[in-house]
């Protein structure tokens, strides 16, 4: 054998795909789920930035961060995790208005900007992003997927 057949090749590990979409799911999961507590933690917040031509502030607060949390919970299990993908898009798609409510007015929060303009606008496009990534984590197996990828929380 040549010292060419004989030399050690480095190996480049690389991360499955289902181990990756098993990554982004609990990372969204935990996102959200955060993101849902802190509906309860900073209600005042949220509250100040509802559209004025929606009623029931801190009612719609409340039920947003609890499908936050639910939602956050339920793209973990299998079996539900499809329906909480279709549901975490709905409450994404949901609370667009109030994203652009902010960017198009000068929300204040106690007297405060909410964020800085370009933040605000910058928000708009990342809605798109969170959408696709619950769709993305939350999508049917693959064809030729293992059960074993297919059940993986």
């Amino acid at each position: 054998m040549s010292a060419a057949a004989l030399a050690v090749r480095p190996r480049l590990v690389l991360v499955s795909v289902p181990m990756l979409e098993r990554v982004f799911r609990w990372l969204l999961a935990i996102a959200m789920i955060g993101a849902g507590v802190n509906h309860f933690l900073s209600p005042d917040f949220y509250v100040q930035i509802m559209p004025p031509y929606l009623p029931w502030h801190a009612e719609l607060v409340w039920l947003s961060g609890v499908l936050e949390i639910a939602l956050g919970a339920l793209i973990l299990p299998p079996r539900t995790r499809r329906l909480a993908g279709w549901g975490l898009i709905a409450l994404l798609l949901a609370v667009f208005p109030a994203n652009l409510h902010m960017a198009m007015n000068e929300v204040l929060i106690d007297g405060e900007p909410a964020a800085p303009a370009w933040a605000l606008w910058l928000r708009l496009p990342l809605q798109a992003v969170l959408i696709a990534w619950a769709w993305a984590v939350t999508r049917p197996p693959r064809a030729g997927a293992s059960e074993v990828d297919a059940r993986g929380a």
